[in-house]
C-alpha cells in the first residue's frame, strides 16, 4: 500500500542549505523512518509522490533512495517501490553466554541467547574436516600444523546472523565427539570438558569492518550493511589454547551486551 503525504509527514527542502537536494530529502527520509513514521516493512512514498511534494526530478528521488539503501535502511523491489528494510532478530550476546551452567543444561551459547530472545535457532553449512592451521591459527593454538575445522552458519527465525569456523588441535579433537557434524548437548565446549580440558576462560578480538562479498552472499546482507568480526580463544585452566573461534555477524543481528566489573 502506498503511504500518502499527510502534513508534517516529510519536511520541505532548505533552500539557502550547501547541502545538496537529494541528501536532504534523504534526511529527511530518515529521520521519518527513525520515529517510526515509516515501518518496518512499509513501503516509502513513490518516486511520483516525492517529486510531487519536492518539486524536484525523478533523478534526484532515485538518488536519495539510493543513499537510503547504501545505509541499509531500505531496500527496493521491482515494481513495487522502496521499503523500510525489516531488521534481522536482535540478539544478546551477554556476557555469561559460556557460563559452565548453560554447558551443564545441554545448552551451546547460541541455543541461550536464541532462548532469551524468543527466537528459533538453526544451524546450516555444517562442513567439518582436517586441515592445515594458518599461520595466525597455528600461533595462537602452540604452533600446531594441522587442525579439525568446524564451519557452520547460524539462522536466527530463518534469517543468516552469523557464519563461525572454530579450530581445533588434532590432538585433542581427531577420533572425538568433535569430530561429529553434531557434536551433542553443550556443544564442542562441554566435550573438551568431558575430555579433561576444564575450560578457564576467553579472549575475544572484536573489530568491526565491512563484508567480502562471499560473506554478503552467505549472510544475505543488504548494501550497507558492515559485519563485526569476532576472534575467539578458549583456554583451558592448564592455560592451554584449546580452540580458536573466527566468527562474523551481520553488524545489525546484535547488540553486544556486557557486565563489567567494577573493581
Amino acid at each position: 500500500m502506498s503511504t500518502s503525504l499527510s502534513p508534517g509527514l516529510l519536511g520541505d527542502l532548505d533552500p539557502t542549505s550547501d547541502r545538496a537536494v537529494f541528501r536532504q530529502i534523504a534526511d529527511h527520509l530518515r529521520e521519518a523512518i527513525d520515529r517510526g513514521r515509516f515501518r518496518e516493512g512499509e513501503k516509502l512514498p513513490s518516486e511520483a509522490e516525492l517529486v510531487d511534494h519536492y518539486g524536484v526530478s525523478r533523478m534526484t528521488v532515485r538518488n536519495s533512495f539510493s543513499l537510503l539503501t547504501g545505509e541499509g535502511l531500505v531496500h527496493a523491489e521491482h515494481g513495487k517501490g522502496v521499503f523500510v528494510r525489516p531488521r534481522p532478530p536482535v540478539r544478546r550476546l551477554a556476557s555469561d553466554r559460556f557460563a559452565r551452567r548453560h554447558r551443564e543444561q545441554g545448552k551451546s551459547a547460541f541455543l541461550v541467547e536464541a532462548d532469551a530472545t524468543g527466537s528459533h535457532p538453526t544451524v546450516d553449512s555444517l562442513e567439518v574436516k582436517e586441515e592445515k592451521a594458518g599461520p595466525d591459527i597455528s600461533a595462537r593454538l602452540g604452533s600446531v600444523r594441522r587442525v579439525l575445522a568446524r564451519r557452520r552458519r547460524y539462522l536466527l527465525d530463518g534469517r543468516p546472523v552469523e557464519f563461525a569456523v572454530s579450530y581445533l588441535p588434532l590432538d585433542i579433537a581427531r577420533g572425538t565427539r568433535i569430530a561429529e557434524p553434531n557434536p551433542g548437548p553443550g556443544g564442542i565446549y562441554a566435550r573438551l570438558e568431558e575430555l579433561g580440558h576444564r575450560l578457564d576462560h576467553f579472549d575475544e578480538e572484536i573489530r568491526a569492518r565491512m563484508p567480502s562479498p562471499t560473506e554478503v552472499k552467505t549472510l544475505q546482507l543488504a548494501p550497507g550493511v558492515p559485519v563485526i568480526s569476532l576472534l575467539r580463544t578458549a583456554y583451558d585452566t592448564e592455560e592451554r589454547a584449546v580452540e580458536v573461534c573466527d566468527t562474523v555477524m551481520a553488524a545489525d543481528a546484535y547488540v553486544l551486551s556486557y557486565r563489567l566489573p567494577a573493581t
